[in-house]
């Protein structure tokens, strides 16, 4: 079997964001893989940008790499209740594409939050937003990781015994589904 493709899309811009912890984590978790992480600047959709200069590179370069990944995770945290507009925004430009990368891809949900319940509702929403482009989203185990910043050591492991062992359980669900 060939060395399977990751990608990892984290909806937090920020340089130390637990989300994109959260994700290189289940990277790692994951196993022997090429994993790539996909970049979510760019500008706002708009249907006259669209149609005056087309899809922006940074929308068709993402799309590329969900089309070439064997599974996809995302890592999510949430704002104001909801998933960030950055990865919403992402999603969208990504749709305008032709084909449809998301198309039967497995993909794993996961969130990290400052709150108690973790990022759930942002995790809810995310996977709604999802349903159009039809992609194989694992159902569990739910990966919720509250109080996110003190979750992590200095150099961005998980340390929560029980969030690794989900964290495993998820990504050697994702591993499988890989050769549905």
């Amino acid at each position: 079997m060939t060395t399977p493709i990751l990608l990892g899309i984290s909806g937090s811009l920020r340089a130390e964001a637990t989300n994109t912890k959260l994700m290189r984590e289940a990277a790692r978790l994951f196993g022997d893989c090429t994993f790539n992480e996909a970049d979510l600047r760019m500008p706002l959709y708009d249907g006259d940008l669209e149609a005056a200069e087309g899809v922006p590179e940074p929308a068709q370069v993402m799309a590329k790499q969900i089309a070439e990944a064997d599974a996809v995770i995302i890592s999510t945290p949430e704002y104001n209740k909801a998933p960030p507009g950055v990865l919403k925004n992402a999603l969208d430009w990504v749709s305008r594409v032709e084909g449809r990368p998301w198309t039967d891809k497995p993909v794993a949900v996961m969130s990290a939050a400052a709150g108690r319940a973790g990022g759930e509702r942002a995790q809810m929403i995310l996977r709604a937003c999802m349903v159009p482009f039809r992609p194989r989203i694992l159902q569990g185990p739910e990966i919720h990781l509250a109080g996110s910043s003190k979750e992590f050591d200095e150099v961005g492991r998980l340390t929560g015994e029980i969030y690794v062992r989900e964290l495993t359980a998820l990504m050697e669900a994702l591993r499988a589904e890989i050769g549905r």
